[in-house]
């Protein structure tokens, strides 16, 4: 820009400051334009911008304000007079100001986030400078729409305690499971409880991570099922299918947490993990499943599906994943791993038969879900 526009617009704000000239909003928007296209716009042609800006944005209309918003808030170049004064307009325009990269401190940032209008926390969440705090305050305020922004955005750093929150409410909401999902950081064994909402990849990625988590801890013996704790489970399944999961849960000291994810969870997946987790062989696990009498138990694939998938996960596995389903802490007298003396993992003196591979499991568990 010429030295000779810089003075006009240095007259013309001057004009505009002493009330002698009512600019037009279309005039002030040109010349934010003008000035945007100069590959290195002068300091005097910032100064002359900024002083015309302060004096005008005041009196502007809404969409104007808005249009300026949205082209100055990125700007590296913006005139501090210029983004101060559509700052102080407020409401949406700062929302806009927000959306599009206004430049802010960090503890700026902190304070929209915890006391902020909801349209203002909104438009952080979405943003790539924001830190664990900022990210933390933001869901502290148990906003839906927040939750979805901060689960997409992928500058967004999450605290363990963070991440557990989010999992936690994914739990009972598709849509913010599945943006949780999507994000291939995070860490797979504290996606567990997302399981049933989970792809066939991370199906996979979550159990291998439950099987290491396990790992290291020492073996622990319990008592095998009695036979007739099991027969009065399965008595239960084709008449009162509600009371068999209560009966199931309560042995593993699930609760009504774990009784009311396998009465939801029309897969299966919950009730088969529970099964094994409290020591049924595959065998009975799936004589009680064809008992329950619904859709999974007439699909041949489905069952076959099921029965690949209890044959693959140990017992101390399938107890981590009926739990993380269904939202509750594992018990304290069953944190170590859960191996029944006939689990169907084998022995050194009885080898286990050939399984098929955990992906070749879950990708079965999907094309049925597909089909179904």
């Amino acid at each position: 820009m010429t030295s000779r526009i810089s003075a006009e617009l240095a007259h013309l704000a001057r004009l505009a400051r002493d009330g002698g000239l009512d600019l037009s909003q279309v005039s002030l928007r040109v010349k934010a334009d003008l000035l945007m296209s100069a590959p290195r716009p002068s300091p005097d042609d910032l100064a002359a911008f900024g002083d015309m800006a302060a004096a005008l944005i005041p009196g502007i209309d809404e969409a104007t304000a808005l249009i300026l918003a949205r082209k100055l808030a990125g700007w590296r170049h913006a005139p501090p007079a210029a983004l101060q004064a559509l700052r102080a307009r407020g409401g949406d325009v700062f929302v806009t100001l927000l959306e599009h990269g206004l430049p802010l401190p960090a503890q700026e940032i902190e304070t929209i986030a915890e006391r902020g209008s909801a349209k203002a926390a909104l438009a952080l969440a979405a943003r790539a400078d924001l830190d664990a705090t900022a990210v933390a305050l933001l869901i502290a305020r148990r906003d839906r729409a927040i939750d979805l922004a901060i689960a997409g955005n992928p500058a967004a750093v999450f605290t363990g305690q963070v991440l557990e929150q989010l999992v936690a409410r994914a739990r009972e909401d598709a849509e913010l499971a599945g943006a949780v999902l999507a994000r291939t950081e995070l860490p797979n064994a504290a996606l567990a409880p997302l399981f049933l909402l989970a792809g066939a990849e991370r199906r996979v990625a979550i159990l291998d991570a439950l099987a290491t988590a396990e790992a290291p801890l020492p073996p622990e013996r319990r008592p095998a099922l009695s036979g007739e704790t099991f027969s009065g489970w399965l008595t239960m399944a084709g008449d009162d299918p509600d009371g068999a999961f209560g009966a199931i849960a309560h042995h593993l000291g699930g609760g009504p947490a774990l009784a009311g994810a396998m009465a939801r969870d029309t897969s299966r997946v919950a009730a088969a993990m529970a099964l094994m987790a409290a020591g049924t062989s595959v065998e009975e696990a799936t004589r009680f499943l064809i008992r329950l009498g619904d859709e999974t138990a007439h699909s041949v694939a489905g069952i076959f599906s099921l029965v690949a998938l209890m044959r693959a996960v140990r017992p101390a596995v399938a107890l981590r994943l009926a739990m993380a389903i269904a939202g509750t802490p594992l018990p304290a007298a069953r944190r170590g791993r859960h191996q029944p003396a006939m689990a169907p993992g084998g022995t050194p003196a009885r080898p286990a038969p050939q399984q098929p591979t955990l992906a070749e499991i879950v990708n079965r568990l999907g094309q049925r879900r597909e089909q179904g």
